[in-house]
């Protein structure tokens, strides 16, 4: 029986998915939950690559995943787009400046700006505006993907959860698998 392989959704161009990628790893700080509004304005409003729940769903494969989200995240869109050349021009993108980045910084910028007022008090401006970021994706992904009263009271009930527990965000996602297979079972088919 011959293997049935799944296509692409999309036909994008390489260089295409390495640019957009690129772009976002270039302009982000605070990786992250902090890179996931910038992916979310690039793939899903300006390129329509993936749509809102689709990227959501990403999201949630991605937070199973070891390894960093934003990561995680350029290589599967990448590979919707163009399969594993895609998802290593995704992943290439994402990273490549921030490694740039961080070796012109070491080697040439660190022992002038260490102890510099103005560069750290930049750098401590930089931390609420990555808090801020955050929130907004979350609202904005909350109103995508919540639907109805049980959704929102699951998503408030894991969040107080894991707020005073402090438990690991995996057994958190757990949590909601499992209440979601008994609150959503059926609803969906």
């Amino acid at each position: 029986m011959p293997s049935q392989k799944k296509e692409p959704i999309k036909k994008e161009s390489l260089p295409t998915i390495l640019l957009t990628f690129l772009k976002v790893g270039a302009f982000t700080f605070g990786g992250g939950y902090a890179i996931l509004p910038v992916i979310q304005q690039e793939v899903v409003e300006k390129k329509k690559w993936v749509s809102h729940r689709d990227f959501a769903d990403i999201l949630v494969i991605t937070q199973g995943m070891p390894g960093q989200l934003a990561l995680n995240s350029a290589i599967q869109i990448g590979i919707r787009l163009r399969g594993t050349l895609g998802g290593i021009m995704g992943a290439l993108g994402v990273t490549a400046p921030s490694v740039i980045i961080i070796l012109a910084i070491a080697a040439l910028f660190y022992p002038l700006i260490r102890d510099n007022e103005y560069i750290q008090a930049v750098f401590y401006g930089i931390r609420p505006a990555v808090v801020a970021l955050i929130a907004a994706a979350a609202y904005k992904m909350g109103k995508e993907i919540l639907q109805g009263l049980s959704g929102i009271v699951l998503c408030a009930a894991l969040l107080i959860f894991a707020i005073l527990t402090q438990v690991h965000p995996i057994l958190v996602l757990l949590l909601g698998g499992i209440v979601g297979l008994f609150l959503y079972q059926g609803r969906y088919k």
